[in-house]
């Protein structure tokens, strides 16, 4: 299982600047999602980004731009699903909270499918994240979900979800993902600066 960091975006809420390279607890958020991502799948994370300084960010990482720029979130899934072979987990830069039993959740439960989810809770969730039920920035991608993202694209449909039909999709249990977490803290990400100042709270809160 290959493994991926999204880190697209302009980050216009945050004033600019790269919000995965804000710190929490001490580290930044991007160090601690790719620590994550690389422990449940035994290899460095890929990094896309389309900063210009990306690749600077973690020198260490094979990091690239998106195949298809202005494409959203669904770019960065498209540019991770088909700059490698077999699945791959995909993972937003900017949830500080995500947690390796998760992760390896995830992992475990992806087999058959195409594209697997963890279920997310609707209510209570940040601005802005949508009330999708899925969340589709932690991931797993088959293969086949590259071609259905293309022909997504070939329509200007730019939704993160909007290949599903197209695809064999599985769910993580809602009830699973509680057993692990709370969804909320779980998926929670880091668009603002008020958004970091809860994450802060979130973190003392969590020792």
């Amino acid at each position: 299982m290959r493994g991926a960091v999204l880190a697209g975006g302009a980050a216009r809420r945050y004033g600019g600047h790269p919000k995965g390279l804000v710190e929490l607890g001490g580290r930044r958020i991007l160090d601690r999602v790719v620590d994550a991502v690389g422990t449940v799948t035994g290899q460095p994370p890929l990094l896309v980004a389309n900063a210009p300084d990306g690749p600077t960010w973690r020198p260490d990482l094979r990091t690239i731009p998106d195949v298809r720029p202005d494409s959203g979130s669904l770019g960065g899934i498209y540019t991770a699903v088909v700059s490698g072979l077999g699945p791959v987990l995909c993972v937003a830069w900017d949830m500080p909270f995500l947690t390796i039993e998760l992760l390896r959740a995830l992992l475990d439960g992806s087999t058959g499918w195409d594209a697997f989810l963890p279920e997310s809770d609707p209510k209570g969730l940040p601005t802005g994240r949508g009330r999708r039920g899925v969340e589709p920035l932690c991931a797993v991608y088959g293969p086949a979900c590259g071609p259905a993202i293309e022909r997504q694209l070939a329509r200007g449909d730019l939704r993160a979800i909007g290949f599903h039909a197209d695809v064999k999709v599985g769910t993580l249990p809602l009830e699973r993902v509680r057993a692990l977490g709370d969804p909320d803290v779980l998926f929670f990400n880091v668009n603002t600066p008020a958004d970091l100042e809860r994450a802060e709270a979130a973190w003392r809160q969590r020792g």
